[in-house]
């Protein structure tokens, strides 16, 4: 399985989600790409088998996963402030890759009907819904 985990600013979300996947699904092939080079570190650095920073990088990196990850903002042109370029988002919103997105309720993005829950809760939770593919 190909899974493409996708972040940025400073790349916790993305971090964790390496780490819990590696951890998970140990036969996972996990591609990071950061929207800047410290959340393309995070990632790598929790883990991830390949990675690269930037627009050109999620955009063909959404062409062959078969899971994408990360905040719910990846899908939201301009959201972490500024960090994910309308491309990004529509490159995401295209894939036909399975989307699994961390309800996040921050930047001015609040998803209605999603309990507050930690990091690590949400984390696990995706995960868990990942292994099932």
């Amino acid at each position: 399985m190909n899974i493409l985990i996708l972040d940025a600013q400073g790349g916790g979300i993305g971090r964790a989600l390496v780490a819990a996947v590696r951890q998970s699904i140990p036969a996972a092939e996990i591609t990071a790409v950061g929207a800047n080079s410290a959340a393309t570190a995070a990632m790598l650095k929790a883990g991830a088998h390949h990675a690269a920073t930037g627009e050109n990088a999620a955009i063909v990196g959404c062409r062959t996963a078969d899971v994408i990850a990360g905040p719910i903002g990846i899908v939201i042109a301009d959201s972490l402030y500024g960090e994910i370029t309308p491309a990004i988002a529509a490159a995401v919103g295209q894939s036909r890759a399975k989307r699994v997105l961390i309800p996040v309720n921050q930047c001015g993005n609040l998803v209605v009907g999603v309990k507050d829950k930690t990091l690590a809760a949400l984390v696990q939770e995706a995960v868990e819904l990942i292994r099932s593919f």
